[in-house]
């Protein structure tokens, strides 16, 4: 009987070294220690998959670039900016700004900049980027495009290709200062519902004639093939501005694109200013603001 206990424990034991080594065998694969990667690697102690970086959903300070939407543009006064209703950085309490939302509104009056200029294009950014980067934000918050497509004519319009170059060349400005700051990317606004829902002013025409956005506000009332063709060619360049930002946003590890938010957004005309019915009012600045806000202190970016 002894010997027979003794083979048993033996057996045992045998059987429990060949489920240890098993396990451990499965444990180096579920963590990369010796087994290829996605790609054939065997790089010992390397993981498989990219690790997500950390997004700090309460930045401290707040810097915004970009164009006259940014600037609150004919929001309180014709043809005039007016950054206190800025979606970004202003301090108007109907409006509840990107900053004032993050920061508090006292906190956001000494720890917000707003270094976007009115008519600026993509290639104006870069530079932009220079300023911001000086005052060491947490956070940046970007919106252009607008005027890219907004041009005297679609031939006229920024190339995507030329898009795409300046809009890296922002973000390689902001890096080489500021590695590691946040930045939230706003998508282009879909140009050709403005000009459906501003169409029905006749004030709002009449401002649209000084030269707001010919390419696509030009002839307003004029709906024949040729009219319908510009608006659309128009329509796709601001289509294929959106995908380069949510492109080269995406390779950045600090960086979360809108997710087509804004483009998506159905601005109605109480949204739009009553002097020019084309840039957005104080409640258009405000649901701007709240799109911005549900980006940067969501758990995980938009898809």
């Amino acid at each position: 009987m002894r010997k027979r206990s003794h083979r048993v424990r033996a057996a045992v034991a045998g059987v429990t070294a060949v489920l240890l080594g098993a396990a451990g065998l499965a444990a180096c694969d579920i963590t990369g220690g010796n087994s290829p990667g996605p790609h054939g690697s065997s790089k010992r102690g390397t993981a498989s998959a990219k690790p997500t970086p950390t997004w700090d959903r309460s930045p401290s300070s707040v810097a915004a670039v970009g164009d006259s939407i940014t600037r609150g543009f004919d929001a309180c006064s014709v043809l005039s900016d007016c950054p206190e209703v800025s979606w970004a950085t202003g301090s108007d309490k109907t409006v509840r700004s990107l900053a004032v939302r993050l920061l508090g509104k006292q906190r956001a009056a000494a720890h917000s900049w707003n270094y976007a200029v009115t008519g600026a294009r993509m290639a104006d950014v870069a530079a932009q980027m220079a300023k911001a980067a000086a005052r060491r934000p947490q956070l940046v918050a970007v919106m252009a495009g607008a005027n890219d497509a907004c041009r005297e004519s679609t031939s006229a319009m920024t190339s995507v290709d030329d898009f795409r170059d300046q809009f890296e060349d922002a973000m390689r400005t902001l890096r080489r200062e500021l590695p590691k700051a946040q930045v939230y990317v706003a998508s282009v606004p879909n140009l050709k519902r403005l000009w459906s829902q501003g169409r029905t002013n006749p004030m709002g025409k009449q401002v649209w004639k000084l030269g707001i956005c010919p390419s696509m506000l030009g002839d307003a009332d004029v709906v024949d093939a040729a009219a319908m063709k510009r608006r659309d060619t128009v329509q796709k360049r601001v289509v294929a501005y959106n995908k380069v930002l949510k492109d080269v946003c995406a390779r950045d590890d600090h960086c979360r694109f809108d997710g087509g938010a804004v483009f998506e957004y159905r601005f109605s005309t109480q949204q739009l200013s009553h002097w020019d019915w084309f840039h957005p009012s104080r409640d258009g600045q405000a649901r701007l603001a709240a799109i911005a806000y549900r980006t940067v202190t969501a758990t995980n970016p938009p898809e």
